[in-house]
């Protein structure tokens, strides 16, 4: 049943290519039959005339007899007729007296075939002088047997060409298809549990090999999207077990001591992790819809009191933050995920600093750089693209301690996307990270 596509697909590319050649071969045989008809005809009568004028200039010249009569009656396999012009026959050779007696040949100023005796003849005449008309008869029969063989060749000829066409191209196109049909029997056994299978390419470099290292390059994007997947369910399932294990430990701890442990240091744990669950399932509903590519609000945006806000934040808390480098910039963007995504910015560097933090939004040509940076430990080399996944933190105790989930950069880096820029992160003044955010300014 699988194969079934593919057989259509080779009857239907046979059909259509067989009544292609149909086509081309009855318009070519009825082409060459009505141009070797035509040339056929021209030399019988090109023929017929030159005989004529050689039969005239014999009666024409010395010893021709009265009225160009004498000599005719003497000529052989040959129908000539001298007529006068009341219709009489004057005079004519041995064969026309026997075939056609005191029947005339019929007068005309072109060739015409007539049939004598049930076989074709091409008739001629010339006027001879006294009111007299030479006419010969040459006989067509083997031009009509040549036309009829060659027709006879033609009807045989075509439809075996066409059977030949038709069983050649079954055969091409089948084996042309042959590797497509393995390409997509290989895929379609390629499931779930066995995306890590690839398509063989074949070395013959055409458009099946391509097709082969297409289907190869998908697969891979699919392997990659599953195992990342894969790896997010594990790792969001781990983070949100964390919390809910933390509340029922403090709930058995209450139930089975119930003298040792308060009602308020219960709900301080309950709200405590409660909050923490919340942030957890609310960054995970954010980066669903940044992976779906919905759920924003565009419009013109002062990126720089977005960054004041911030600044003044951070400052309440009690961080030293420098934000003499925020320039005025506009740009279009939703306001509640940009402001995310500096909140995002501002939590790591003042959560990893040593006491210091930056935030500077800098325009320039047709786009704006917002960089935030601290003086804390940085960021590995060899991390720099890996702190961007979902559920990666370098300093897992501190980053637990300090109620981070591994999600925010992950969401830095997926509203930067959205709003079409880019995100990365180097080395602070002070050794610390910096993170730059690009993003384009508004028109």
């Amino acid at each position: 049943m699988a194969s079934r596509p593919w057989k259509s697909v080779r009857a239907r590319t046979t059909l259509g290519a067989t009544l292609v050649v149909a086509v081309a071969l009855l318009i070519g045989a009825f082409s060459f039959y009505g141009i070797l008809s035509s040339s056929i005809h021209a030399s019988a009568e090109r023929a017929a005339e030159q005989r004529l004028e050689e039969l005239t200039e014999r009666l024409d010249g010395p010893g021709g007899g009265p009225g160009g009569s004498r000599g005719i009656d003497t000529l052989d396999d040959e129908l000539v007729q001298i007529i006068g012009s009341d219709g009489s026959i004057r005079s004519a050779s041995e064969d026309a007296r026997d075939d056609l007696g005191s029947s005339a040949l019929p007068i005309t100023d072109d060739p015409r075939t007539v049939r004598i005796d049930g076989k074709p003849m091409l008739v001629v005449s010339d006027d001879i002088g006294d009111d007299q008309t030479l006419v010969l008869a040459v006989p067509i029969e083997d031009d009509d047997e040549t036309l009829s063989t060659v027709a006879l060749l033609l009807a045989i000829a075509l439809p075996l060409l066409l059977v030949l066409v038709a069983v050649t191209t079954w055969l091409v196109v089948g084996r042309a298809l042959k590797p497509v049909t393995r390409i997509r029997e290989e895929v379609d056994g390629i499931t779930a549990e066995r995306l890590h299978n690839r398509v063989e390419v074949p070395p013959s470099s055409d458009e099946i090999a391509a097709l082969a290292t297409t289907m190869n390059r998908m697969l891979d994007r699919l392997d990659a999207s599953a195992t990342a997947q894969r790896r997010f369910v594990s790792d969001a399932s781990h983070e949100l077990r964390s919390p809910l294990a933390t509340i029922r430990q403090h709930a058995e701890l209450a139930q089975t001591h119930p003298a040792t442990t308060s009602i308020d240091e219960l709900a301080d744990v309950v709200s405590d992790e409660g909050l923490r669950l919340q942030g957890i399932v609310e960054s995970l509903l954010l980066l669903a819809r940044l992976d779906e590519g919905g759920g924003t609000h565009d419009e013109s945006i002062d990126l720089d009191d977005l960054a004041l806000g911030e600044v003044r934040r951070l400052r309440a808390r009690g961080v030293d933050v420098d934000g003499s480098g925020i320039h005025a910039a506009r740009v279009e963007g939703d306001p509640r995920l940009l402001g995310q995504l500096l909140r995002n910015l501002a939590d790591n560097a003042a959560r990893h600093s040593a006491g210091r933090v930056a935030i500077s939004v800098i325009p320039q040509d047709t786009w704006v750089f917002v960089t935030v940076e601290d003086d804390g430990a940085g960021v590995p080399v060899d991390e720099r693209e890996r702190i961007f996944e979902r559920f990666v933190r370098l300093d897992e105790a501190r980053s637990r301690d300090a109620g981070g989930s591994g999600l925010g950069l992950a969401i830095v880096q997926g509203i930067a996307t959205a709003s079409g820029g880019t995100v990365s992160v180097d080395a602070s003044r002070w050794g610390g990270a910096r993170f730059v955010v690009a993003l384009p300014l508004s028109d």
